[in-house]
């Protein structure tokens, strides 16, 4: 086995390891609400989710083709070169993924990739005096969206949940709760089944570069069956696994959300994702999911937004390309420092290193399916109150609550 070929499979599983957690990173976008208000337990919220990504994954290819020839000049960076691109913004958004993971904080997955492709193909444009980045198509269908779509999104939801209030204000608590209990799960499981088209999509497109740097595909080739099933296996499975740090953010940090507002958010998110992979627009789940939740908050009357949490997730969003593109910049310069398989496999140990470190730190205030809709705190991690009731305590009160808060508004 040659020195070309055992990099090459390094990228496809760092790829496939990116596809895991974009998968349990944006989970809560389709499930977060519906597991705020009760109308699936966690477990099986995730367990649908996943089961909607691994479908979703197979239905369409055009947001792949955007990833796999709109970002990186092809006719610019082949073989050697644009394998190490691929693979340092890899590295670049795994690394954000799992960053923001452990802090709570839903940003875009998809802009922690295109970000650290960005990063390392501009720091190798430098070097070899060429454009290695497609700046018109990064701005017309990576930064254009991601500044309009939540906004669109928050109006959208907002005059989506002014509409279901007014329209079953007369009907009895017990009727709507029964209703909107299972229209949540079919909104939700419908933006689910969006979120595989959108976001498996991405890593398609990563390994498809991958396999033209090593001479298996050209640009105009089809995209292999083999590249569709492992890339929705992988969201899927970290879909399965669950994101509960994220879900608890967008479930209870935001804004807390009735069966009414669930709804109205999951089917504004799920029209606005679907739209986009039609079109080819690799459209961050995050950023509509977001803006959407954040939308049922402003459309109904008397309802809490915490402004400061959605702050702290807009800087996220700020900073997540040139976050991820500097680690992706940086990855680059050490492996072309290096140099071949060794360069490749010191950035293969760091990003195994950083990220066990992380999975270990996050061990210290862990949250799970049982503690995921205790009752949010300044912190918003459960336990990180300082005068917190004991976990027990907690998830009673918060069983407690969401019961009363289902027979209320569900």
């Amino acid at each position: 086995m040659d020195a070309a070929l055992i990099i090459l499979i390094i990228v496809v599983v760092t790829a496939l390891a990116f596809d895991f957690t974009n998968g349990f990173h944006d989970t809560g976008n389709a499930m977060a609400s519906s597991i705020a208000t009760g109308a699936l337990p966690p477990k099986a919220a995730v367990a649908l989710s996943a089961a909607l990504n691994l479908v979703g994954a197979f239905l369409s290819i055009e947001v792949a083709k955007t990833v796999g020839g709109g970002i990186v000049d092809l006719g610019q960076a082949q073989g050697d070169q644009l394998m190490l691109i691929v693979f340092a913004g890899l590295v670049g958004g795994i690394i954000w993924n799992l960053l923001t993971w452990l802090l709570g904080l839903p940003s875009s997955s998809s802009h922690a990739l295109f970000g650290g492709l960005i990063g390392a193909a501009l720091v190798w444009g430098l070097v070899a005096g060429v454009n290695g980045v497609m700046w018109a198509g990064i701005i017309a269908k990576v930064i254009i969206p991601a500044v309009l779509s939540p906004v669109i999104a928050a109006l959208v939801s907002a005059i989506a949940t002014r509409l279901v209030f007014r329209i079953t204000a007369k009907v009895p608590d017990e009727t709507a709760g029964k209703r909107f209990r299972w229209g949540q799960i079919g909104s939700a499981s419908l933006l689910s089944l969006a979120h595989g088209t959108n976001d498996a999509q991405k890593t398609m497109g990563v390994i498809f570069l991958a396999l033209i740097a090593h001479g298996e595909l050209t640009k105009d080739s089809d995209m292999p069956f083999w590249v569709k099933l492992t890339c929705a296996l992988a969201i899927a499975l970290g879909t399965y696994l669950g994101g509960w740090r994220i879900i608890r953010t967008l479930g209870k940090g935001i804004v807390e959300i009735s069966s009414r507002q669930g709804i109205a958010a999951d089917t504004t998110s799920a029209a606005i994702i679907l739209t986009s992979s039609h079109l080819g627009l690799p459209l961050s789940t995050t950023h509509v999911a977001t803006g959407s939740i954040l939308g049922t908050g402003l459309g109904r009357k008397g309802a809490q937004v915490r402004w400061g949490v959605a702050g702290r997730m807009a800087v996220a969003w700020l900073i997540t390309l040139p976050a991820a593109g500097m680690v992706g910049a940086l990855c680059w310069e050490l492996g072309n420092l290096i140099g071949g398989l060794p360069g490749v496999l010191v950035i293969f140990a760091i990003l195994v290193g950083l990220s066990t470190w992380m999975w270990l730190h996050s061990k210290k205030q862990p949250v799970t399916s049982g503690n995921v809709n205790d009752e949010w705190d300044g912190a918003g991690l459960p336990g990180a109150g300082a005068d917190r009731t004991s976990s027990t305590d907690a998830s009673t009160a918060s069983s407690s609550s969401s019961s009363a808060r289902t027979s209320e508004n569900a």
